[in-house]
Formats: structure tokens, sequence, C-alpha cells
């Protein structure tokens, strides 16, 4: 069901070779990015037109139009399975309350007499939010992009996700139903990388976004890696990824439940175990047998995500080491399964997001912890970090000295675009002391 990556005995090395030992899966954005580039160019070119002929083209659906009605968000809502509802709501109540903490306030420091900085943080103007609606319906992707995104004072928002054509060429109803809870009424119909061109450019119907977020499959990835620089993006999502460090004292069923609850994400899903029992390495093994046999989507995700490259049992000496090996890994959800979890969740330098013991699986997170899921990828949990109020927070500098401040650092100002040839820049000094400065 699963492999293993023995790394006992040998010491294990730095950095990239260390990296290069571990499993991950083939996502190859480089090759989809020539693919989309003509979508995203005809997108810009013909606009709707573009968008309803890729509908029909890719799901099968012919549109008259690609915004979703205001009343079928209405009726979206009313017919919403009350308990979905519920559930909802107290995800989204979590999720403000950890990101309202998030809020960045005006910090303002005298660095001489006269001489001051402060730094504002001003939202984005305008975000365009991309919800899944593949192999499954995310609406809790639709409540971990706009809550942040809300709470950093975002003035306008949309919202796109693939038209069904079991719902009339609408987006899945409970993406639409989550959208009016959340009081997002600009939704569009759109799927794939011709909804990010969509926000990038703007077409007739929808006014082009300065920031695009969201997880998608490898077209909306390349998409966004298409328009960077011109849009802010939040990442390149790849495939999910679940990395549980566990020793011992892990109960080997929650384990091998919850490599399964990622793997059943999709067929390139990673689900990695780093152990130093291999008694416990024996029995999650054990258990995956019983508990896939006993779940859905089992040939199409699970059994391919488990027996494929990107999953494996990975064996070390001791704990020092696992934590090692996860670092490098850099999970987008790592779970800490051992004695004293929390002081070893502590030493984690890399991850998305850690979850801590055994009453903390990752589909908490997905959905009510308060935290955000939309998270670090491919082991860029090393310099980036998941998404969260900041991601829609720009930090604007402001300078503000007087005659006596600049008088004071006039010399050294000077001295410096001297020493970089760049004589107009102490000029533009000079020129505000009648071209003697003080202090020279």
């Amino acid at each position: 069901m699963i492999s293993r990556i023995d790394l006992r005995g040998d010491a294990l090395p730095e950095g990239p070779a260390l990296r290069a030992l571990l499993p991950r899966a083939d996502f190859d954005v480089a090759a989809a990015l020539e693919k989309v580039r003509p979508i995203c160019e005809d997108v810009h070119h013909r606009g709707d037109a573009a968008l309803i002929e890729y509908a029909e083209k890719f799901d099968g659906v012919r549109l008259d139009q690609v915004r979703v009605p205001a009343a079928a968000l209405k009726e979206a809502l009313a017919g919403l399975d009350p308990l979905v509802r519920e559930a909802l709501e107290e995800s989204i109540r979590r999720a403000r309350l950890v990101h309202s903490a998030q809020r960045r306030a005006p910090h303002t420091v005298q660095v001489v007499p006269g001489g001051k900085v402060t730094e504002k943080w001003v939202p984005v103007e305008r975000v365009g939010l991309y919800a899944p609606g593949g192999r499954s319906v995310y609406p809790s992707s639709v409540i971990m992009n706009a809550v942040p995104a809300q709470e950093a004072g975002v003035g306008s928002m949309a919202l796109a996700s693939p038209p069904q054509a079991d719902f009339g060429g609408l987006p899945h109803p409970t993406i639409l139903a989550a959208c009016a809870l959340l009081g997002i009424d600009e939704v569009y119909a759109v799927g794939g990388a011709q909804a990010v061109a969509m926000f990038a450019y703007g077409t007739e119907t929808c006014a082009p976004a300065n920031m695009v977020t969201g997880p998608g499959n490898i077209w909306v990835a390349a998409a966004k890696r298409y328009f960077t620089g011109r849009i802010g993006i939040d990442t390149e999502a790849g495939p999910t990824e679940i990395a549980v460090l566990a020793d011992d004292t892990a109960d080997p069923a929650h384990v091998a439940s919850d490599l399964i609850s990622q793997a059943e994400h999709d067929p390139l899903a990673a689900a990695v175990l780093v152990t130093d029992s291999v008694a416990l390495a024996d029995a999650v093994a054990k258990e995956l047998e019983p508990q896939v046999a006993a779940t859905k989507h089992v040939e199409d995700r699970i059994v391919p995500a488990l027996k494929g490259r990107q999953s494996a049992i990975v064996l070390v000496d001791g704990l020092e080491e696992g934590l090692r090996v996860v670092d490098a890994y850099g999970a987008e959800h790592l779970e800490i399964q051992t004695a004293d979890a929390a002081a070893v969740a502590e030493r984690v330098k890399n991850a998305g997001a850690i979850f801590v013991g055994p009453w903390a699986p990752v589909s908490l997170g997905d959905y009510c912890a308060g935290s955000n899921h939309v998270l670090p990828t491919g082991g860029c949990a090393c310099h980036s970090s998941g998404l969260s109020v900041q991601s829609f927070l720009r930090g604007i500098h402001i300078v503000d000295y007087t005659r006596e401040a600049l008088a004071d650092v006039a010399h050294h100002v000077v001295t410096l675009a001297e020493a970089e040839d760049l004589p107009a820049h102490g000029a533009a000094v000079k020129a505000r002391f009648g071209w003697k400065v003080p202090g020279q």
C-alpha cells in the first residue's frame, strides 16, 4: 500500500541532498504554463465570449452569462442543509476569531528629533478568490480565502468557481451558499486558468483584480505563475501533503486515518510518516488496508496517492533525525504525534501548519480549528507562510522630516550617493541648502 524509505544508520546529508531523498509528487508547472498561455491571452482579447466558450469546452456547459445571478445565491442558501449551514457558520466564526487578531496597526518610530517614519497598512483594493470544483467541492476554501481578506479590509471581492453541468451551469450550490453566508455577492461560473485570466485582465462583466488567491489544479497554478508581476498571488498550490512525525507513543489507527484523510484529495496527494519506531511503521501499514477498504474514493484517489512516489514511511534513528527530515520536507500539514508533542512542535522550523498531539488532526484545521488551510506546498514552507490577513495588506512607510532633521544627516546622504556614483541623489539634498550641505 505504501513504500518505505530507510534513512537509519548513516548520517543524514544536509540541505538539498536530504530533500532529494524524500518523496515528492511530479508537478510540472512550467510545462503547463505553455498550455495556459494561449487561454489567458484569448480571455484578454475576447473577454466573456472566451469564458463562455471555455466553459463549454472544459466543463460541458453552455452559459448565457458568466456572472451568477443574485437570486441563485439566495436560493442556494435557502436550500442548504441546516446541519451544513450550522457547520459553515461555526467555521466562519472561528476563522474570524483567529484572523481578526492578525490585523496590523500603524506604528511610528521617532528616528531623531524632527524625523519620524510611520508604517501604515493598506488593504489590497480588489481581490479575486478561486474555489475549486473538480473532484471535490470546497466551501471551506471559500471561508479560508474570504475571511482574512474581509478582516484585512479589502473593499472589493469576487469569487470564481467552475460551472457544473449538474446544476444548470452554476457553481456547486454549497459554494454559492458559503458566498451568501460571507456576504460575497459577486460570483462567476468560471474555472481553471481562464478564471485567473478573468481576474488579471478583467472582462466586460468582471473588473480586474489586484490579487488572486485560492487553491486549484495545475492549470490554475500555471496561470498564477503566468500573471506573477501583473497581479499578486498567494501561492502556486501543488498537490496537498501531510507529514506525520511520530514515535512509539502514537496510535497507529490515528496515524493511518490521518494519512488516508489527505490521500482522498487527489491521486497526487502526499502522505508521509516519519518515525523511529519500526513497530509503529508496521502497525500503520497494517492499519491502512482495512481503513482504505472501508472508505470512499479508493481506486481513483486514495490507493494511487498512497502507492505513488510522493508517499512513504520514512524510518529514522531518533527524534533529532526525524526533526531534520520534516524540516527538510517542509510539509503543508505536519502532525506531531510523539511524547511531549508540544515541545517537539516548538522545534519545527518548516511547515505550513503544525498539528499537536492526538486530538488535533489535519481535518480539524481544514474546517473548524480557526486556522487557515490555504498553505504552502511542495516544500515552499521553508520560505512562505499560509494565507492570513497579512497576505492582503501592504505596508507603506511615511517619511516625515523637518529641515533641521534633514540637515543633521544630509552629509551622510551626499556621501553615500557619491559612493554609489549617483551624484543627482546628493544634489537633491544640496539643493535644499543652497548647494552647501551642513557638516561638509
